[in-house]
């Protein structure tokens, strides 16, 4: 199935929405609950499954909702259609801060892109949201995005969401190493993989993590510069359980000392 063409707006700095501007018919697909606001005219329905095949069969339906409950995401998807007579906005926003990018996907190796579970926000009509495994044990293991990656396949436009400032890299026969859970996609033909963060002291001490992401071979990777995982941790020690030992005269050293 050809993906509708769609036209779109992204709007903001630092906390983004995409506003999508449809023609008549056209119909935009995304994550349930990310939709911030709609014009008069665009008609919405959550349906199992993005509407890329023709398989309206029980078993078609369940399988894609299956492959959807392995990502953590919803069972359903909410499609918008402009059933108006001229041209209709709806617009998307992400649960956390970051920043939204258009991805087309006709101009990737294979139409395809591999993204983190929880990056997809929404896509033109068309666009099939499946998962993929990762086949490496150690990637699945420490690689931060566990076994279970999205992928998303069509000729249109995907938009995908990361937290702070997404980066791209474009590598040529290179190896890039990354913190696992700063990749937010990659290129199906890059390679990924992880690898062991030094040696036993900079593994404990470097405060890196054990483990980093290496990613290797031809082709681009997005990478973002907060991940929700790290914003957590970050505001953590301020919130209602932080250790009351913090403002004593161990300070962070008893921090450690109580983990």
């Amino acid at each position: 199935m050809n993906s509708h063409e769609i036209d779109y707006k992204i709007i903001g700095e630092d906390i983004q929405l995409v506003e999508i501007e449809l023609d008549p018919n056209e119909t935009v697909i995304a994550e349930a609950g990310s939709m911030c606001y709609m014009e008069d005219g665009i008609a919405f329905e959550t349906k199992m499954g993005d509407g890329s095949t023709g398989d309206n069969s029980v078993m078609g339906k369940l399988f894609q909702a299956g492959s959807r409950l392995l990502t953590g995401e919803s069972l359903f998807m909410t499609h918008f259609t402009n059933r108006g007579v001229g041209k209709r906005k709806v617009a998307f926003s992400a649960p956390y801060p970051g920043t939204i990018i258009p991805i087309n996907l006709s101009t990737l190796p294979g139409n395809t892109l591999i993204a983190q579970k929880d990056s997809f926000l929404c896509a033109a009509l068309g666009t099939k949201v499946s998962i993929t495994f990762n086949q490496k044990i150690g990637a699945g293991f420490f690689g931060g995005e566990g076994f279970i990656l999205e992928k998303l396949q069509g000729d249109g436009l995907a938009f995908v969401h990361a937290g702070g400032t997404i980066i791209e890299k474009k590598l040529n026969n290179e190896t890039l190493r990354i913190d696992t859970g700063c990749i937010v996609a990659f290129e199906q033909n890059l390679s990924y993989d992880i690898q062991r963060a030094g040696n036993l002291k900079s593994m404990i001490f470097g405060g890196e993590g054990i483990f980093l992401a290496t990613m290797h071979g031809t082709g681009r990777v997005w990478i973002q510069s907060m991940p929700i995982s790290k914003l957590i941790r970050a505001i953590s020690p301020y919130g209602g359980n932080a250790k009351k030992e913090s403002g004593s005269v161990l300070g962070s050293f008893g921090n450690i000392l109580g983990d």
